[in-house]
């Protein structure tokens, strides 16, 4: 048992695919051009997508190559909870319109390396069956409904499906104004054209496992849903369900409610991090919706380091939105994050590899993080900090 269980994180790379950006380039080839165009891309002009990642990569560690150094280990307590790695695979909206089957493959694969998943309201599994794979260890992100019933239901299924950890997301008071998807007609309501479908006809692989899986759907809010919703029908649903900003009064019935552990996700200055405090939160997210909502702010960089020299003592701090690679990790760790989520990179792995994806991408993640915890000297995850560039 003991052989097997060691045998089950044993860490195995595609020597073809030895980067997020191969992965990225497999997908695009395997895609719809919709499919990929949705996953990949920012809001307007992708100015702050492009931010992210570049200011990320500014980020500068000392490697001490003359002291005693034994071994590195990436293992990193959370919540009560000791993760293998210090990243976990963040939620993502529509995955199994990108690739078939993608959360599934995505959740089997985060319990199977001990790492968090969290689950989208909006992606296409349900709370119920994601909970089923991972024995109850998955996350789950709500977006904040319009009526109480519906907000109570949701943390009462959530709380049914063993979720340690809920995610309440700030950052979307409106959706982001996104061109591709406008022209793709993926806006709210979707609209699939004729283009899209000659897309479809071009890309039999992604075609033959979505009849094989089905047409996807928002599985977790299929009970709340009207039976037989058109598209033009779901985005009049989806405006008079759901209410995108949050609140102090908004928050503070959910903190009552919800027993686990509460984190706040889209947290971009330090004066929501204060109120996340004040309000008994056990942890925030520094994001910006992977630059999909705001073009004219702040990479998630600069205010991450910010808050965490100000917060880090008082409260959970972590990062999603720009990080690519194993070397991103270790940037963001040195900068003061406690955790790290990343979503595209996830997506690349599945669009390109599919099933084997999820595994494939933890694994490089791994392996790169682990260098540079060797090459650098850094011993302990927490360790990381003392290896920053002033």
């Amino acid at each position: 048992m003991r052989k097997e269980k060691m045998k089950s994180k044993e860490i195995k790379i595609n020597p073809r695919y030895p980067s997020i950006v191969d992965l990225r380039n497999k997908a695009k080839r395997k895609m719809p051009k919709f499919a990929f165009e949705y996953l990949d891309g920012g809001c307007n002009e992708d100015v702050n997508l492009l931010k992210n990642t570049s200011e990320i990569r500014k980020v500068e560690l000392v490697p001490n190559y003359l002291t005693e150094h034994t071994c590195s280990s990436m293992a990193t307590e959370l919540f009560g909870h000791t993760y293998d790695a210090p990243f976990g695979i963040a939620p993502v909206g529509l995955q199994g319109l990108m690739w078939p089957n993608s959360p599934e493959i995505l959740a089997k694969a985060a319990f199977k390396h001990n790492i968090p998943f969290i689950l989208s309201t909006v992606t296409t599994s349900s709370i119920e069956w994601i909970s089923e794979i991972t024995q109850g260890s998955a996350w789950f992100q709500p977006y904040h409904p319009t009526e109480n019933r519906l907000r109570d239901d949701l943390i009462k299924r959530a709380e049914a499906a063993q979720c340690s950890v809920l995610v309440i997301l700030c950052d979307v008071p409106t959706f982001g104004f996104r061109p591709r998807d406008v022209r793709n007609g993926l806006a709210l309501p979707p609209k699939m054209s004729i283009k899209n479908m000659l897309q479809i006809l071009e890309k039999p692989e992604w075609a033959l496992k979505t009849l094989l899986h089905g047409q996807p759907n928002f599985e977790t809010l299929k009970p709340y849903m009207p039976k037989k919703l058109d598209l033009k029908q779901l985005g009049e649903f989806m405006d008079q369900t759901f209410s995108g900003r949050l609140d102090k009064e908004k928050i503070k019935p959910i903190r009552d409610l919800w027993k686990g552990k509460l984190v706040l996700k889209g947290v971009a200055n330090e004066a929501d991090a204060e109120k996340a405090i004040h309000l008994g939160l056990d942890g925030i997210i520094v994001s910006n919706h992977g630059g999909r909502q705001l073009d004219a702010g702040e990479s998630t960089i600069n205010p991450l380091s910010r808050i965490a020299e100000k917060y880090g003592d008082q409260i959970k701090i972590m990062m999603d939105s720009g990080i690519r690679s194993g070397p991103d990790v270790a940037r963001t760790l040195a900068s003061g994050a406690a955790f790290t989520f990343m979503g595209r990179s996830f997506m690349y792995g599945v669009g390109a590899l599919g099933t084997k994806g999820g595994t494939h991408t933890i694994s490089l993640l791994k392996t790169e993080l682990k260098q540079v915890m060797e090459q650098i000297g850094c011993e302990k995850i927490e360790d990381f900090p003392n290896f920053l560039v002033p």
